[in-house]
């Protein structure tokens, strides 16, 4: 095991970022101090030859001008909050509106748009922030961590924060998938632990039900093709161009296995587990035709997500459960990357 670091550039207000290399026998990992990013993650195929398994870019210009959150820490609050507002201890609260008329993934200067503090140590990356009260409208000063782990097969992320005035916080991360490194993710097969889904408006914004996934397209408790009815005529899918929906995962806060995926050219997999209630399934449906890595264009639905969560707009639903971080606690959440070995079969 080893960690390396590099020059990844400058920000415009001239501010070194960082890219680490965290290595084994079998994987490659590289995360930037900029956004918390995991630039580029490889890992063998079954002949034993290293490709790439994530979006990224080969530079920090591109991440700045073209990104929609590749790799990145979304925070403070992960996914949508309606219309920016939330009501904490007696006050009300109005963030950015910078997804329509509602807030999505911290604002407009989220944590992935923020430089962290790098700290290598053993076989493990820390990053630290301190967040002001007020950033982004969010009230308290939050000191927060996240520490990247490389497992023998994995990478580990474990996200820890303190602040000294009640907030929200629903950390995760946001990176986008594609296990073949090249077209779309519509072949590569999904398997969810969810037996339900939480429905949205046409803003995306949770309607407080909970959903069984039984005799719908939202139904991978057996594995699928992401394409299979990703074109069904099904208002959810319509309302989010295909999958783009919070799943609702079996209650407890331990390390659970929740989602596993399979590309059937290459017999990559990927497994995740985590300690979040929720998983939002992703297949890139609103992602623009961008330049990408090693000359690469990446461009609709050309990877998928899974961003373990909290739900979405919780503050705002009577149904769901808060996210919210008083003074004196610490947050904790942890979730596992594992990419066992090719050719891959599901459990």
């Amino acid at each position: 095991m080893s960690i390396t670091k590099e020059s990844f550039g400058q920000l415009p207000d001239g501010r070194e970022v960082e890219r680490y290399t965290l290595s084994n026998d079998y994987l490659s990992v590289q995360i930037l101090s900029y956004g918390g990013i995991i630039n580029s993650v490889k890992t063998p195929d079954a002949n034993g030859v290293m490709g790439e398994v994530v979006l990224g870019f080969d530079s920090l210009k591109d991440y700045l001008e073209y990104s929609p959150y590749f790799g990145c820490i979304t925070g403070r609050f992960a996914n949508r909050i309606a219309q920016g507002r939330f009501e904490l201890v007696g006050q009300s609260y109005q963030l950015a509106q910078n997804n329509g008329e509602n807030h999505l993934h911290g604002g407009n200067v989220g944590f992935d748009k923020q430089l962290w503090k790098a700290e290598a140590k053993g076989d493990s990356l820390k990053l630290s922030y301190t967040s002001p009260d007020g950033e982004e409208g969010y009230p308290g000063e939050l000191q927060v961590s996240v520490t990247y782990s490389l497992k023998e097969d994995g990478l580990e992320l474990h996200y820890e924060a303190q602040t000294n005035k009640s907030t929200l916080l629903n950390l995760t991360n946001h990176t986008y998938f594609n296990l073949a490194n090249d077209g779309t993710i519509l072949d590569h097969e999904i398997k969810l632990a969810a037996e339900a889904y939480t429905p949205v408006d046409a803003g995306l914004i949770p309607t407080g039900e909970l959903r069984p996934v039984a005799g719908t397209p939202f139904d991978f408790t057996t594995p699928k093709p992401i394409g299979q009815d990703i074109s069904q005529e099904d208002e959810q899918l319509k309302r989010g161009g295909g999958y783009d929906h919070n799943f609702v995962l079996k209650e407890g806060t331990e390390l659970k296995l929740v989602a596993a995926a399979r590309d059937p050219k290459t017999a990559k997999g990927l497994e995740v587990y985590t300690t979040e209630p929720g998983v939002q399934f992703y297949s890139g449906n609103m992602m623009p035709k961008i330049p990408g890595r090693n000359g690469q264009t990446y461009d609709y639905r050309m990877g998928f997500c899974l961003e373990t969560q909290h739900f979405p707009d919780n503050p705002n639903q009577p149904n769901f459960a808060k996210s919210i971080l008083h003074p004196g606690e610490t947050y904790r959440h942890t979730t596992l990357f594992r990419f066992p070995k090719a050719p891959y079969s599901f459990a």
